[in-house]
């Protein structure tokens, strides 16, 4: 049998569990995965081998009508993971109200295969995934309809089927034994950020970014420093907490996640910078990986 290799992208509005699915699909915690919405800012490639296939799947952030500079470069990695997919899957909630007008529209501008994943099925009725799976056939007539839960990992399999089925004849694109094109690094700035989610409330969660400054492996430990930017003084004194209780916090539980991802001891080290208005400030966000 020929090997056969592609891109899949996975699309959809803010929490519709886009990053849930990548990572039922891949089999690793790759992406963010928390209640907010508009976790995910780059594109993740979290990629599947077996003998005769390679999947490369693309994580983008949610679609949403960007409100500034940070935003826009979001969607650009959007509207470069629909340009190089083999495959678009579009992951939709059940109980989206239907006002996903600005995804469609990409979607009706690409000429690759789309199936949509009616996700969430786990919180509804049979009469309402009918329903749900009626309304897409008339709406965008895609290729394949799945309804499933990628939160419990039902109807996964058939989707993972599906894709091979579709994917073109092609030599593997990276090594067989690679799980994703991204450092380790930025898997490690992804746990902090997710920890920062999980912790704090209101804004200060998307005035944040993280970077790691430095990353070196011994023997016994591997020693991170990392710096965690706000926008403002104001957000550092929230998040350094009183007395250093909730930035010891966050350490602690991502030095846990790092520790179980790499798989070995880790001393961790956070820092609070201020850059004001790093969001709206193209030299900040090159930096930070977000303009190709």
């Amino acid at each position: 049998m020929s090997h056969k290799a592609g891109f899949v992208s996975i699309i959809g509005k803010p929490n519709a569990g886009k990053s849930t699915l990548m990572n039922a699909l891949v089999g690793e915690k790759m992406s963010i995965i928390t209640p907010k919405a508009q976790t995910t800012r780059h594109r993740i490639m979290g990629i599947v081998n077996d003998e005769d296939h390679q999947i490369i799947f693309s994580d983008t952030p949610g679609v949403i009508v960007p409100k500034y500079t940070l935003q826009e470069s979001m969607m650009n990695f959007v509207e470069g993971s629909l340009i190089d997919a083999d495959i678009i899957l579009f992951v939709t909630d059940i109980h989206e109200k239907y006002d996903e007008s600005d995804v469609l529209d990409k979607l009706r501008k690409t000429s690759s295969p789309v199936a949509v994943l009616i996700n969430k099925i786990d919180k509804s009725t049979e009469e309402e995934v009918k329903e749900k799976m009626e309304f897409w056939k008339e709406k965008l007539n895609p290729e394949a309809i799945f309804a499933m839960s990628a939160l419990l990992g039902y109807n996964v399999p058939p989707i993972l089927t599906y894709i091979k089925d579709k994917l073109p004849i092609h030599p593997p694109y990276y090594e067989k034994d690679e799980l994703t094109d991204k450092s380790m690094r930025f898997f490690v700035s992804e746990i902090i950020r997710e920890k920062i989610f999980k912790l704090y409330d209101k804004e200060i969660p998307y005035s944040t970014e993280v970077v790691v400054t430095s990353y070196k492996e011994e023997p016994k430990i591997t020693r991170i420093a990392a710096e965690i930017i706000v926008e403002r003084d104001s957000q550092k004194n929230i998040l350094i907490g009183k007395a250093g209780a909730m930035i010891k916090k966050v350490g602690t539980y991502a030095r846990q996640d790092i520790e179980e991802f790499i798989d070995g001891k880790v001393f961790l080290e956070l820092f609070v910078k201020v850059i004001p208005d790093w969001r709206s400030k193209k030299n900040h966000l090159k930096r930070f990986g977000y303009d190709d």
